[in-house]
Parts: structure tokens; C-alpha cells; sequence
């Protein structure tokens, strides 16, 4: 093969590899991040380290973006000073399960990812001019891909054993000059993230099934 791009081959290799090491995720794996995975409510009163905040973040950066584009931003509301900035702007019903979770993660986008293509899409730096004149196109681009990067995150951090209940109910142009003042950040949703009190899962509501939602054209 010839004409590969830098790093290509290594890419390659990469992927050669992990296919013969492993082909599919175990069963347990995959219900610990989806098939068994509960949204939780209600919190133990075990401490979230940085570090494996941090370790699951570094999983869920490497999930797929168009063209790198990366626009997911993140606030970990920890302390309990930024808890009381946050709470107030909160529907009710989500303020009591907020306030006792060791973490919630404001997810957000970055309408001016763009700016970073230099760094991220270095095959194409000059790409950024198809969204720096059209606003409508970088804020389409910004919700989409960085909702996308939040479900990664969700999973990763299902994966580091975190459990996680993801909110919408508050009010987002008040957390955007709240916590992302001077920005060119947008709020999407909220995510509460620690060790889930398991006695608190509500059971399953029913999913769709394939065929309920697929057509095989």
C-alpha cells in the first residue's frame, strides 16, 4: 500500500491487532454498559475519584466525531459551593437527587469547534471555513456530535463502574451564564454520575425491537 498518511499504517496495524486479540465484548461487559445498566436516582455515599473521571473520559474522547470535530464541553460540578449555583436552576423534581450525587456533568457544545480544526483535523485545517459564515450549520453540527460524545461518556463511565442518571428539567440559558459565561459554550443537559443505590431502580420500561423500528432496504 503506498500513498498512506502519516501515522496510517501504524492506524493499520492498530486495528489488525486488536481484531485478532478480540472479536466482540464479553456478555457481562456488555450488560455492565447497556444490556443490564439501570439510569439511577438516588446515590451511596461514595466518593467519585478524579481519576477515574478522568480514565473515562480518555475512553469516550476516542468515539467518532464528523470530521474530529470533538464539540463536546464538560463542567463536573463537585463542590458543594458550585452544587448551590447549580441546584436553584433545577426543576424540583431534579434538585434533591442533584444535590446528594457525588458529580453531575454539564454536557455541552462548543458552537465554535471549528476554531480548534487546526489541532483536530489537521488533514484539513481549511474546513473550518465551512462553518465560520454559517451559524445555523455549527450550532447543528455542535448539538449532534456532542450529544453523540455524551452517550460515549455515558458508557465509558458505566464501564469505569460508575453509574450515571442523565436529566434535562432545568433551565439551560441560566447555567450557560452560570457556568459558562464568556464562552462560546451551550448547556444540552445534565448528567448525575456516582455509585447508584441499587435499591432504588425502577423496573424496565419496555424497549422497541428491531423490527419495530428498522427497515432493511
Amino acid at each position: 500500500m503506498t500513498d498512506l498518511l502519516p501515522g496510517q499504517a501504524e492506524a493499520i496495524a492498530e486495528v489488525n491487532d486488536l481484531r485478532q486479540a478480540i472479536s466482540k465484548g464479553d456478555p457481562r461487559t456488555l450488560d455492565l454498559i447497556l444490556g443490564k445498566a439501570h439510569t439511577h436516582f438516588a446515590w451511596t455515599d461514595r466518593k467519585v475519584d478524579e481519576t477515574t473521571l478522568r480514565a473515562a473520559f480518555d475512553l469516550a474522547r476516542m468515539g467518532p466525531t464528523s470530521m474530529n470535530c470533538q464539540p463536546m464541553r464538560l463542567v463536573w460540578v463537585r463542590s458543594a459551593e458550585a452544587k448551590a449555583r447549580l441546584i436553584p436552576h433545577m426543576m424540583e423534581g431534579n434538585r434533591e437527587k442533584t444535590a446528594k450525587a457525588p458529580v453531575t456533568a454539564i454536557v455541552a457544545h462548543d458552537t465554535a469547534f471549528y476554531t480548534q480544526f487546526g489541532r483536530n483535523f489537521p488533514i484539513n485545517p481549511g474546513a473550518a471555513g465551512f462553518f465560520a459564515g454559517n451559524a445555523e450549520l455549527a450550532q447543528v453540527t455542535a448539538f449532534r456530535n456532542a450529544t453523540l460524545q455524551a452517550a460515549y461518556l455515558i458508557i465509558a463511565l458505566r464501564a469505569h463502574g460508575l453509574d450515571v442518571g442523565g436529566m434535562s428539567g432545568f433551565d439551560n440559558p441560566a447555567v450557560d451564564v452560570e457556568f459558562l459565561g464568556g464562552t462560546t459554550f451551550k448547556s444540552n443537559f445534565l448528567m448525575n454520575v456516582g455509585y447508584g443505590d441499587a435499591g432504588t431502580v425502577f423496573p424496565r420500561l419496555p424497549r422497541f425491537a428491531f423490527d419495530d423500528v428498522s427497515q432493511i432496504v
